[in-house]
């Protein structure tokens, strides 16, 4: 009968930006599994029905973030699912997208360094939902104040950071003129008690301070250096030989003339 059938192990959340992902284990055989999502104060919503991979994609249901789910992973026969006994499930733990989803990485637009003022512009990560109009809302339409982003930068080949916090898209920090800075974005939840901290954006470097040398080394200047002086050298020596042997031709050929005149 179904009571025998195993049920779900190792039932785990994984949300980053507001897409959530239920995984379990083991692989079934011989029989399937069906997920339902519970909310507190939601009715309960059927996912992944009669499934045979164990992982599942609730997102959809889990629109209302701030409520907390638990997932009833049942384990069935097909023909038992309409059957009124209850087959044997495995409960997940509580999860509330609100404050458990981690925030991705957000996206550097543009980043500029002129004179001391370094700036940038950044952007929210997306989430799967959207609004009326189709587009889809970002971590910052739905944590509102609650979201800041943090800016962490410091001197090229540098190991002392420096941060600033802003709760707008762009960031203006002073720093060494005509020093190059690398520097990343990072969102931040103050309220929460655990993952606090999102993802760290990719790490960007300016390059007003950097020159040529500090691309090819100087190695490349040597030999560059050395084909410049050889350059000038041939240009001034070649006049003089081709000049001197110019005078030369000229007497011989004078030479070669007076004897002539003597007869």
């Amino acid at each position: 009968g179904s009571e025998k059938l195993p049920t779900a192990v190792n039932i785990t959340w994984s949300s980053i930006n507001f897409k959530t992902i239920l995984q379990w284990q083991p692989k079934p055989s011989g029989y399937f599994y069906t997920v339902e999502i519970h909310g507190q104060t939601s009715d309960v919503k059927r996912k992944c029905i009669l499934t045979s991979e164990t992982e599942c994609d609730v997102t959809d249901v889990l629109r209302n973030v701030m409520e907390t789910y638990t997932a009833h992973i049942l384990s069935v026969m097909p023909a038992e699912m309409d059957n009124y006994e209850e087959p044997p499930f495995a409960v997940s733990e509580k999860f509330t997208p609100y404050s458990q989803t981690v925030i991705g990485k957000p996206e550097i637009k543009d980043y500029s360094q002129k004179g001391s003022k370094l700036n940038v512009v950044f952007k929210d990560p997306l989430t799967p939902y959207i609004f009326p109009n189709g587009s889809f809302q970002s971590i910052q339409d739905i944590f509102q104040h609650d979201l800041e982003y943090k800016l962490y930068y410091w001197k090229d080949q540098s190991s002392g950071k420096k941060e600033v916090t802003t709760k707008s898209h762009n960031f203006e920090v002073s720093v060494d003129s005509g020093k190059n800075y690398c520097f990343y974005v990072q969102g931040v939840i103050p309220s929460r008690r655990e993952n606090r901290t999102g993802r760290e954006s990719m790490v960007l470097c300016t390059s007003v301070g950097r020159n040529i040398l500090d691309d090819y080394g100087t190695e490349v200047f040597i030999i560059l250096a050395v084909i410049a002086v050889a350059v000038i050298t041939l240009a001034i020596v070649l006049p003089v030989v081709l000049c001197k042997r110019k005078k030369a031709k000229k007497a011989r050929a004078v030479r070669e003339k007076e004897p002539l005149n003597g007869v």
